[in-house]
């Protein structure tokens, strides 16, 4: 049993190497189809944002997303993918073997994929964990200073914190710890650095002192109806193949979301009224907890994964009025806490390939913590120091003037619709 679950984790684990054998055109196919999903996933989380922020700073709000695009893509092409998956003997960093892929990064294979399709899988993650982390800043960041916050922080967090879980030699994969589309690289970590952007850039000036209404809250659920579209290629794709792993991943990736916006609603109705927003948002939270987990638990697991994940962001949520920090829309109170949950919860309920805590193995959800936390302690602490230098050289913040006006018209100079 050990042997097999040892087999089916090394299969699981996006650890990129050159090898020999054929390229599986079905593997090849379905992984090309997740990346372009997961892509796709970056207007759905524009539109998710965007719809929660006044109409002054919708636009602004979602080119955040979009500029993640154009720079991380480029970005990750340049360094990033090295830095991440090259094989460098080290368990903290890659190699720089893949700089500007060049070389023999063409004819080389990951697995049964070309290593150029698994590069571009990776490297829509890449984007998307950038772009998740404006949710906490809007309406105030410089769009210049959010750039070079992003190009610094994928290549000195994201990259390491990739290879540590995913890479050759990763000290975390070494552990045993388990992520298998990205709990702990991917949501953790945003929501870490998104907290620690959010304490250097301040709150915005009327934050608790006037209520922020969003502008439309139909973006808002079309968005996240598309996040979830794009998921399904997220989760199951991580599987790097066209097999029972993506298809355990796919079913789960259904239930944990769906299960997670009863749990916020119920919490709603409980209190005054369920609410669109709280639907799309309880959505996301589930989809943020099955990720570490997707392909490791039975979906029973799943939707109490995803139940409990909805109760418990909805109430994270809640903590930035606690500690009066505006930290937007919720990036640490969904991502972070839901990643958190998630990643602890495969440890709990992991029983296909892997063996957690209902399987006897308790040893796992230590490991899950340990990792978790390294990256997220990792991740604040960077995101803290890039934050402050970009605020005492470039500067971070809007001005005050230009918050009044809204970002839209000051920064782009158009809107998203007329005033």
């Amino acid at each position: 049993m050990k042997f097999v679950a040892g087999v089916l984790t090394l299969l699981l684990s996006v650890t990129a190497f050159a090898g020999e054998g054929e390229i599986n055109s079905g593997d090849t196919a379905w992984v090309l189809v997740s990346a372009a999903l997961v892509l796709f996933m970056l207007p759905g989380l524009a539109m998710f944002y965007g719809g929660m922020v006044r109409a002054k700073n919708a636009l602004n709000t979602m080119m955040f997303s979009f500029i993640a695009m154009a720079v991380i893509g480029v970005q990750w092409v340049l360094i990033g993918f090295s830095v991440a998956f090259g094989d460098s003997g080290s368990s903290v960093w890659g190699s720089l073997q893949y700089v500007l892929m060049s070389g023999s990064f063409a004819s080389e294979l990951s697995g049964s994929i070309p290593l150029s399709v698994f590069a571009m899988f990776q490297g829509m993650f890449a984007i998307i964990t950038c772009a998740l982390i404006s949710g906490a800043i809007v309406e105030r960041m410089k769009f210049s200073a959010f750039i070079v916050f992003i190009v610094v922080w994928a290549t000195i967090v994201y990259a390491p914190i990739a290879h540590w879980v995913w890479g050759a030699g990763g000290w975390l994969l070494e552990r045993g710890a388990l992520d298998f589309a990205g709990g702990t690289v991917v949501h953790f970590s945003s929501g870490t650095a998104a907290l620690a952007l959010a304490i250097v850039l301040g709150n915005r000036k009327d934050f608790m002192k006037s209520a922020t209404i969003p502008h439309n809250v139909g973006y808002t659920l079309i968005g996240a109806g598309i996040l979830w579209f794009g998921w399904f290629g997220f989760n199951a794709g991580s599987a790097l193949s066209a097999g029972e792993g993506a298809g355990v991943a796919f079913v789960n990736t259904l239930v944990a979301p769906g299960a997670a916006g009863l749990g916020w609603l119920l919490m709603e109705a409980l209190k005054s009224k369920p609410s669109g927003i709280g639907l799309a948002s309880g959505i996301v939270a589930g989809l943020v907890a099955i990720t570490p987990a997707a392909g490791f638990v039975e979906p029973w697991a799943a939707l109490i994964i995803g139940f409990v994940a909805g109760i418990i962001c909805f109430y994270g949520c809640r903590l930035k009025f606690i500690f009066k920090l505006d930290e937007s829309l919720d990036v640490f109170g969904i991502h972070g806490i839901g990643g958190f949950w998630g990643a602890i919860a495969t440890g709990i309920f992991a029983t296909v390939g892997a063996e957690g805590l209902i399987k006897g193995n308790a040893h796992q959800v230590w490991l899950q913590f340990e990792g978790v936390m390294a990256a997220g302690v990792y991740s604040f602490v960077l995101s803290f120091i890039i934050a402050l230098v970009i605020k005492y050289t470039m500067g971070i913040r809007a001005s005050a003037e230009a918050e009044t006006e809204g970002l839209d018209i000051s920064l782009h100079g158009e809107h998203v619709i007329k005033l």
